[in-house]
């Protein structure tokens, strides 16, 4: 098991740097100049000049690459001189020296996602810490939506197989597997956030806290989670409750639900007290999966509904050519997403021996 554990972790960090090397080339070789995206095109030739000398935006692509891993990584080497990029500055870094050899020191540290370039300065891990914690409140309510909801669908369809009911609720899942999410927002937003205002009390567009027009500081306002939350767990619960449903039907083909059933046992009572357990393990499987995609997924459901999370913060950042914070928002989507999976990785070694050996 810890040879297992380790040979996915070893995969992780081997995804991790192949990501990180994506981003890197993808944006450092896009068209434009970065600095000149920081000061504006009015700003004199000088100024974009110490603007490159500052960041490092003057050296080669390959220099430019290594100070790039070297911000990111956990343990990194920093130069003593002041005016150098890396210099080991504490509110830059938060890093702690370990070893001093010659003019560099070695330093334990968080990854520095360097800072904004629209945002006075302000750092991109700053930026994620405000809105990424919206973006998984947003995820799990939706995931919570899909599994509660699928589920009992699921189970509804078995109890009137081939009936008008199961029926419906197949088209009604295939319908909401093949719906773009950003679709149905606009389509949410429109019919529950402006013509049934009066009787739902939605709004169209929201976030989980709101700013007091008088102001008196922020407050929370739940129902804006509402609709965001429906809209994103649509296509989850659409595969859920067809999951539920095909799993559940081959659990009941089995001899001791046959032998429960001659006890004289109802169907209802079958599915609840024998059946469903059992019928849950595929349908765990796709949500572990799914709750990582939402995390990257939400970004048009965000922007419609005025959510904000990291989705609505990686358009606003696309449509002011903020790269730093793509950068680092793709970035610490992609690191959540291998993490989980190698979480769901591990845990099913762990159920199933036979998959670690």
């Amino acid at each position: 098991m810890l040879r297992y554990t380790l040979q996915k972790l070893g995969y992780a960090l081997l995804t991790l740097f192949g990501v990180v090397t994506v981003i890197f080339l993808l944006f450092t070789l896009l068209p434009g100049d970065p600095a000149r995206m920081m000061l504006g095109q009015n700003e004199t030739s000088e100024q974009v000049e110490i603007v490159k000398k500052k960041y490092g935006f003057d050296k080669p692509v390959h220099i430019q690459y290594l100070r790039y891993l070297n911000d990111l990584s956990p343990i990194s080497i920093h130069s003593k001189n002041r005016d150098d990029y890396t210099f080991l500055s504490e509110e830059k870094y938060n890093a702690t020296p370990l070893l001093s050899v010659g003019k560099s020191v070695v330093a334990l540290k968080t990854p520095y996602l360097r800072e904004s370039f629209q945002k006075n300065g302000k750092e991109v891990s700053q930026v994620i810490a405000e809105t990424l914690p919206n973006t998984f409140i947003l995820a799990v309510s939706a995931i919570v939506i899909a599994m509660v909801i699928g589920v009992l669908l699921g189970i509804v369809s078995v109890l009137f197989k081939d009936g008008f009911i199961d029926k419906a609720i197949q088209l009604v899942s295939t319908f909401g597997m093949s719906i773009p999410s950003f679709f149905s927002a606009i389509i949410f937003a429109w019919i529950f956030g402006f013509l049934l205002n009066e009787y739902t009390h939605l709004n169209m567009t929201g976030s989980l806290y709101e700013v007091d027009d008088f102001g008196n500081g922020k407050y929370l306002q739940l129902k804006n989670l509402i609709l965001p939350a429906i809209v994103l767990g649509i296509r989850p619960l659409a595969v859920v409750s067809q999951l539920m449903r095909n799993s559940l039907l081959e659990v009941l083909d089995q001899d001791y639900i046959r032998t429960a059933r001659a006890k004289g046992l109802s169907s209802s009572q079958i599915i609840r007290k024998h059946a469903l357990k059992n019928s849950l393990n595929p349908v765990i499987t796709a949500i572990s999966g799914w709750f990582a995609s939402m995390l990257a997924g939400a970004v048009f459901v965000e922007y419609i509904f005025g959510w904000n999370g990291l989705g609505k913060e990686i358009v606003d950042a696309l449509n002011t050519l903020d790269l730093p914070i793509i950068m680092g928002a793709v970035l610490v989507i992609a690191t959540l997403f291998i993490l989980i999976n190698i979480f769901v990785d591990i845990i099913y070694g762990w159920l199933d021996p036979k998959i670690s050996r």
